[in-house]
C-alpha cells in the first residue's frame, strides 16, 4: 500500500475522520466483544497511530463506551445514528478504525483472522457461501 489518505464517516453524516495509509495492521477479530458490539459476525479492524488520526467534523457527537470489566476493550459510536466510530486504544498507543466506516476503499485487505477460536458457532467463513 503506498501513502495516502483514507476517508470515513458515520451513517448520517454528522461525523467524519481521515487517516493515513499504510496501517499497522488490518484484522477481522472473531471475539464475543467484537461481535457483539458490531452486532456481527466478527469485526473488522483497521489499525493506525494515534498521528495519522484526524477528526474532520462532529467529534462532539462520538460517544465512547469503555467496557468497564476489560482491560482494554473500548467502543465508540455516534450519538444521532449509532454507527461505529474509531477509538483510540486505553494506553494512547494505537486507533482502532472499524473497517466499514471507510467512505472508499482503503486499496488493502484484512490481512488475517484474529480470535478464530472464540468465532461464532454459527459462522460460515464468505467463501463457501452462494453469491447473488
Amino acid at each position: 500500500m503506498t501513502h495516502a489518505t483514507v476517508n470515513g464517516s458515520c451513517l448520517c453524516g454528522a461525523v467524519a475522520f481521515e487517516v493515513d495509509a499504510p496501517f499497522l495492521k488490518f484484522v477481522n477479530c472473531h471475539c464475543s466483544r467484537c461481535r457483539k458490539a458490531t452486532g456481527s459476525a466478527h469485526a473488522s479492524n483497521a489499525v493506525v497511530l494515534p498521528n495519522a488520526f484526524r477528526w474532520l467534523r462532529g467529534e462532539g457527537h462520538v460517544v465512547r463506551y469503555d467496557l468497564p470489566t476489560a482491560r482494554s476493550f473500548a467502543t465508540c459510536f455516534c450519538r444521532t445514528c449509532g454507527s461505529p466510530l474509531p477509538h483510540g486504544t486505553r494506553s494512547g498507543r494505537e486507533v482502532i478504525v472499524p473497517a466499514g466506516s471507510f467512505d472508499e476503499d482503503p486499496q488493502c485487505q484484512p490481512s488475517q483472522n484474529v480470535c478464530w477460536s472464540s468465532r461464532a458457532p454459527w459462522y460460515r467463513h464468505g467463501g463457501d457461501l452462494p453469491t447473488d
